[in-house]
């Protein structure tokens, strides 16, 4: 089950990279030219004559002409977009970019419709076809031009918001809130609620440097499982690992050096370590991503408040699905594993924004009436920290804010969330 789990990670990881989808219509455009010398036998000699089979090789290469040009040009506008995404909202965006279906749908329709004419061509000259052929290549050619207008007409659909900052706002906004949906589902990732682990346990270092984009916890329950002890996850996904820092705590020293080796091996594979955050493990990630995107509207550069108030209201709609921890399904009874407490979700949300918008009086106004909205939602749970958030943020702009009178007015707000949520 271990090992499965860790290639279903690899699997998704993979799938999600623009190389595959194009080699498989590569793949795919090979497969159906040369196919259809084979297919051909079943159709009369006489039928593709009379059907104008002959004139596929002009339609093949003007369709390989073409496809070459808009795949060129479509390869453009993506690098392009890319650019656009990384210096208007956040770098931390381009991969979902990179992952984005339609774009990896069209661009590989495109190349696998330029391979099957190339082969085709390749085909044809060399004389693998007769007449019947002839006509299965045409009727095929066809469909693949069929498809290639399809592509196109989603392609100019498409381009018309890809890469634009609502575009990428959305798309984290998307990623964020799938990513907390998930956590709340399933806030100990399977395993136990954290308990303090005992004295006397050890620890087993990260050998990468690195953050931490997946856990496979079935690992970690077979190990403990194998070895009779109880392992503390202390890297959850989103956390830097270094060389200084432990995967986890376990309660059981092996009795021998080599067998002691194995079981560390084991516990670090389950750990999948990138230079890079990942969004799907890690809602905090989401959450960050979005505020750095207001913050870089919020730069006296740019200056657009409005692209900071609109990320303040998503930031609202992705904590509203939070929600407190339930009794889910335990399935890894060997691993305890910290969940999300809601000041982190805070923090991680709204911190750089009450710094940056400081100074902005309709910017630190919003922010109040936000974290308000939050306390108001999840009183127990969000009150509190949203209310020492607001405090925070009427310091900041106590200190940026021209005015008396706005800044009696953000003080005021503060005060009011400080008065019915403040712990």
């Amino acid at each position: 089950m271990a090992i499965f789990s860790q290639l279903r990670w690899r699997l998704k990881v993979v799938m999600r990279e623009i190389w595959v989808r194009v080699t498989a219509f590569g793949v795919l455009g090979i497969v159906t030219a040369l196919g259809a010398a084979g297919f051909g036998r079943f159709i009369p000699a006489e039928f593709g004559l009379k059907t104008g089979a002959g004139s596929v090789e002009l339609i093949l290469q003007i369709m390989a002409t073409a496809m070459l040009t808009v795949t060129t040009f479509s390869l453009q506008i993506m690098v392009t977009a890319f650019s656009a995404a990384q210096t208007g909202a956040t770098p931390r965006a381009i991969k979902l970019m990179q992952s984005d279906r339609i774009t990896q749908n069209v661009l590989a329709s495109f190349i696998g419709a330029f391979v099957f004419s190339l082969v085709g061509i390749i085909a044809l000259e060399t004389g693998i076809y007769g007449q019947s052929g002839r006509f299965i290549l045409l009727v095929v050619t066809v469909g693949v031009v069929a498809i290639v207008v399809i592509s196109l007409l989603r392609w100019v659909q498409h381009l018309s918001e890809f890469g634009r900052l609502g575009d990428v706002i959305s798309r984290v906004e998307v990623a964020g809130r799938n990513a907390l949906v998930a956590r709340c589902d399933a806030p100990w990732l399977g395993g136990q609620p954290w308990t303090e682990p005992p004295t006397g346990v050890f620890g087993v270092s990260s050998e990468r440097t690195g953050h931490v984009q997946h856990v496979d916890l079935s690992t970690l329950d077979r190990v403990g499982r194998e070895h009779d002890c109880r392992l503390w996850l202390l890297a959850t996904p989103g956390e830097f690992t270094h060389r200084a820092t432990n995967l986890v705590l376990c309660d059981a020293l092996p009795g021998d050096a080599e067998t002691r080796q194995e079981m560390e091996e084991e516990i670090r594979d389950a750990f999948s370590i990138d230079h890079a955050r990942d969004f799907d493990q890690d809602p905090q990630f989401g959450l960050i991503a979005l505020a750095e995107i207001a913050s870089r509207a919020l730069s006296p550069g740019i200056n657009d408040p409005g692209t900071g108030i609109d990320i303040l209201g998503r930031l609202v709609r992705v904590l509203a699905e939070w929600h407190p921890p339930r009794s889910p399904e335990l399935h890894f009874e060997r691993v305890f594993v910290r969940d999300i407490p809601p000041a982190q979700l805070i923090e991680d949300a709204f911190s750089a924004i009450a710094r940056d918008g400081a100074g902005m009086f309709e910017v630190a106004l919003r922010l109040q009436e936000v974290l308000k909205a939050l306390a108001a939602m999840h009183p127990d749970h969000f009150g509190a920290p949203a209310a020492g958030k607001a405090r925070e943020s009427a310091v900041l702009s106590d200190a940026a804010l021209g005015l008396e009178v706005e800044r009696v007015r953000i003080r005021a707000c503060a005060g009011e969330i400080a008065s019915r949520f403040d712990a």
